[in-house]
C-alpha cells in the first residue's frame, strides 16, 4: 500500500537551501550530518534535497506540487513575512480547477502550492 510520496530536488549548497526551507516553516526530518543530503518536514509533507554542486539553476527544472488548506491565507502570511513569489505565479484561480501560485527555491526548484476551487 502507498502511503506517502517524498521528492527529492536538487540543490548547490545545504546551508543555503536548508536555511530557505527553515524561513519558510519547515524543519529538519532525520539526521542532518550528512553533507550532501537533506530532509525537511512541514505539517504532514516532506521534501528531500540531493547536493549537485554543478547545477546550473537556469537549467533546473525540479518541481513540486504541494496541496494546502487556507490556501489565501497561507498565500498572505508568505508576502507578510517577504517571501518571492514567482513573478508569473500570484495567487489566481486556474481553468483547470485548482488555486495556487509557486515559488523559486534558490536552486530555481518551482514550488506550486494549490488547492481544489
Amino acid at each position: 500500500m502507498l502511503k506517502a510520496i517524498c521528492p527529492k530536488l536538487p540543490m548547490r549548497q545545504k546551508a543555503v537551501t536548508r536555511n530557505y526551507y527553515l524561513n519558510l516553516g519547515f524543519t529538519v526530518s532525520g539526521a542532518d550530518q550528512f553533507d550532501e543530503y537533506l530532509m525537511l518536514r512541514r505539517d504532514n509533507i516532506e521534501i528531500h534535497f540531493f547536493l549537485y554542486r554543478e547545477l546550473n539553476p537556469a537549467e533546473n527544472y525540479g518541481q513540486v506540487y504541494i496541496v494546502v488548506d487556507g490556501i489565501d491565507d497561507f498565500f498572505q502570511s508568505l508576502i507578510d513575512a517577504g517571501h518571492s513569489i514567482h513573478p508569473n505565479g500570484y495567487l489566481q484561480d486556474k481553468p483547470w480547477g485548482q488555486r495556487e501560485f509557486s515559488m523559486l527555491d534558490p536552486d530555481n526548484n518551482l514550488l506550486t502550492f494549490g488547492r481544489s476551487r
